[in-house]
This record gives C-alpha cells, structure tokens and sequence, in this order.
C-alpha cells in the first residue's frame, strides 16, 4: 500500500456511512473531500446526465489530492485508474439498511439540505425510485465488488472494513 495515499475512494453500499467516513479521511489526512452526489444531483432531484457526470468526476479526480465518497458504474473507469486506495465498507444489510432507513427517516422530518439543496421526504422515500429500495436492488452487487476487489485489486490498495468497530480503528491509524 502507499505510505500516504492521496487519492482514495471510499465504496460501499447505499446506508454504509462512506460519505462520513470519507469527509473524516478528509479531514484527518487533510485532503480535499468530494461529494459524488454534489456531483451527479442538481435541485430537485434532477439527476446530471451520463456525459457531463463523467466529465465532472474526471475534472475532480484530475486533481492530485481528493477524497471521494464513491465510485458509480457509470464512470468508475474514470475514477479507479487515479485511485491509490480504495476503502471499501462491507457492512451486514440489517446495519447499512438500519442506517439507511434512519437517517432518511430524520432528513424527512428535519428537512435537512443535502447535495444541492435536495429535501428526502416519506413520499420519495416510499416510492418507486426510493433510496431504500435502491439499497435492496444493489446491495448484493456492491458487497460482491468489494469482496471482488479485496481478493484482487483492480489497481489501487483495497482496505476492506467489515464493521464499525474495524473502521474507527483503521481511521484512528492515519
């Protein structure tokens, strides 16, 4: 693995805490942390198209420092060649889901602002495109990825957590 790696992804299932774990590594290793849902939503749940997401990410990760909290299909081929650590949070479902279901359930009643001003709500986290649902549709394929990459790296060093415990500890390392 690289001494001080300074360009890390942090991967994981919908509900895993990769968007906090990432802005800790952030702030630990004092790099820049980007948000890929900053990225990819605009106000009022208006995805960004394919094309200019890519173009946004290979902006992001054409810098030398950067801390980014996931690495979508859709342009993962962008991100893994200038990774130098990927940490992936392979998490059971009942604590990704419990996660998950929670603070949708609080961002709903707080109304908190997240990615570019976006609201959840109980309607949109009932819904046909629910961020709950979404987590049934690809836990499966995320955890296999990172189980994927840990046995084999695709290029960059894989730390694979498989708890939170392990995480606060490996964190507590940098």
């Amino acid at each position: 693995m690289i001494s001080r790696p300074e360009r890390i992804v942090v991967y994981g299932v919908t509900g895993s805490g990769k968007s906090t774990l990432a802005a800790r590594i952030a702030e630990r290793m004092g790099l820049p942390y980007v948000s890929a849902d900053d990225l990819t939503w605009e106000p009022g749940w208006v995805a960004v198209p394919d094309d200019e997401q890519r173009r946004r990410i290979a902006e992001a990760c054409a810098e030398e420092r950067w801390v980014l909290d996931a690495a979508y299909g859709k342009w993962k081929d962008v991100v893994l060649p200038r990774t130098q650590l990927l940490v992936g949070l392979d998490y059971p479902r009942w604590l990704s889901l419990g996660r998950l279901v929670r603070r949708t359930a609080v961002r709903s009643v707080t109304r908190e602002r997240i990615c570019n001003g976006n609201v959840e709500s109980f309607r949109q986290m009932f819904s046909a495109d629910s961020i709950i649902r979404w987590h049934f549709r690809s836990f499966a394929r995320k955890r296999a990825t990172i189980r994927a990459w840990a046995a084999s790296s695709p290029g960059p060093s894989v730390v694979r957590l498989t708890s939170p415990r392990e995480t606060r500890r490996w964190l507590s390392t940098l």
